[in-house]
């Protein structure tokens, strides 16, 4: 009996020590997470923006009842609802800039561009940003045209519907990094509330881990005839930010062409869609935006943060920037009728789960280092982030002309790893921190060639 008794102990022991050196895959969290998101709030609060007749950037800041700035004060409003209910867990707050009618043709006359912000503090490490916007603005046909009724109900008050919904649920958490949720201003002439809010954070010293922007979620009927209420795009750029002239050089005989902050980013959503919400089909566009266009992650993607942008898959271009009509037997106008309310949940539950987890997960591995030539082996080597919830690291791999890392191996509390038999000359290779929950940072692409 007590040869069994201290088997089982051994047992255990050894169960608890694998446990403590492996993190675990998945965390029951996250589908608590999906399960809270509500199409019906969110639906209320589409129909509450776009009841604001227009929201147009320059349109009515006195009345209660329409233009933007009765958005913004109800917007505002509901984070403070929200706070209010998770013991004012949330700073909100609004950030303005001036801008002017002079050089700027979309601008109609000199206006304060106002964004409310709602902070979310992290417990451990705060000064670690993640941001969802939405945008508050609409527009008719004309982006100067600030009286004429707007609704943006898809464009953007799904994203910014998505954006509260997320606040409401995730405020029932905490988190070691911070939750920012966000509307911005100015976005249909110029990306200006974009602009203004990352200007703001590079004045603050925030360490942004990325952005989340939101434009346009919830149309399921395309303009090219297709129905799809699953696929969704993920924007990224490249390379985020200017690269120096001996990062060039570098590049060009290393690779990395498709690996900069904003594309590994892309690539943690999509991943994590894959694992938690199999049913939604993610699409990687490697594109800032779509085709000629933009949107609010791009002011932050020039100051060198990482940013993408969420969005359907099938666009309806006569439902976006037109003045409400009948032409032709088509109908135009961004109305509420067009918005599918179950399929921005989806898109905004994508957003809260990838909040969560960049805010569950530990910082990224620092100055990582990447070594291989002529040898049968890849080396890698980096440096600990300064944040206690590190508990290892993962190795990660891939086939140069694959869109997603394909092989990973969780390596320990280590700084440096030697992969036998993998020749570096035939697969990208990079580096994430892993947390106790399992929960991991952005893959980190090596930036420094090892010369040993």
């Amino acid at each position: 009996m007590k040869t069994i008794l201290l088997s089982l102990v051994l047992l255990l022991g050894s169960i608890a020590i694998m446990q403590a050196q492996i993190p675990l895959d998945h965390d029951p969290r996250i589908y608590e997470i999906i399960d809270a998101v509500s199409a019906d709030r969110i639906e209320t609060d589409i129909k509450k923006l776009a009841g604001f007749g227009t929201r147009n950037t320059f349109s009515d800041t006195l009345s209660q009842t329409r233009g933007i700035g009765a958005a913004r004060r109800w917007i505002k409003s509901e984070f403070e609802k929200i706070s209010a209910e998770c013991e004012n867990c949330l700073e909100v707050f609004y950030q303005k800039d001036w801008v002017t009618k002079e050089g700027n043709r979309r601008v109609p006359h000199d206006a304060w561009v106002v964004n409310v912000v709602a902070i979310q503090r992290g417990t451990t490490n705060p000064d670690d940003y993640i941001i969802m916007s939405g945008d508050i603005d609409s527009r008719a046909s004309s982006t100067t045209d600030f009286t004429t009724d707007a609704p943006g109900a898809n464009d953007n008050a799904s994203g910014m519907a998505g954006t509260i919904e997320s606040a409401r649920v995730l405020s029932k958490y905490n988190f070691g990094a911070s939750i920012i949720y966000t509307g911005l201003s100015g976005e249909e002439q110029g990306l200006f509330g974009g602009a203004g809010l990352a200007a703001y954070a590079e004045e603050k010293g925030w360490n942004i881990i990325g952005i989340l922007n939101n434009d346009m979620i919830g149309n399921i009927e395309g303009v090219d005839g297709v129905i799809d209420n699953r696929t969704f795009r993920i924007f990224s750029e490249p390379i985020t930010g200017e690269e120096t002239d001996r990062q060039k050089i570098l590049r060009r005989f290393t690779g990395g062409e498709v690996d900069g902050i904003s594309r590994q980013l892309a690539r943690y959503i999509e991943r994590m869609v894959s694992v938690y919400m199999p049913e939604m089909n993610p699409m990687m566009i490697y594109r800032l935006d779509r085709f000629g266009r933009g949107g609010h992650h791009r002011p932050f993607n020039d100051k060198g943060y990482a940013g993408v942008r969420i969005m359907e898959a099938h666009e309806n271009y006569n439902r976006q920037h037109q003045d409400i009509r009948v032409e032709d037997g088509i109908a135009y106008g961004d109305v509420v009728e067009g918005v599918n309310f179950d399929y921005a949940a989806k898109l905004t539950a994508v957003n809260a789960i990838n909040l969560a987890a960049l805010a569950w997960g530990p910082e990224p591995p620092q100055e990582v280092s990447i070594g291989g030539a002529v040898q049968p082996s890849t080396i890698l080597v980096w440096k600990s982030p300064e944040d206690s919830r590190v508990v290892g690291y993962r190795v990660h791999w891939r086939l140069t002309t694959s869109a997603q890392w394909e092989d990973s191996r969780y390596v320990g509390n280590v700084n440096e790893f030697t992969l036998d038999g993998i020749v570096v000359d035939n697969f990208f290779f990079g580096v994430s921190s892993v947390a106790a929950d399992g929960h991991e940072s952005p893959v980190v692409f090596p930036k420094i060639v090892l010369r040993r």
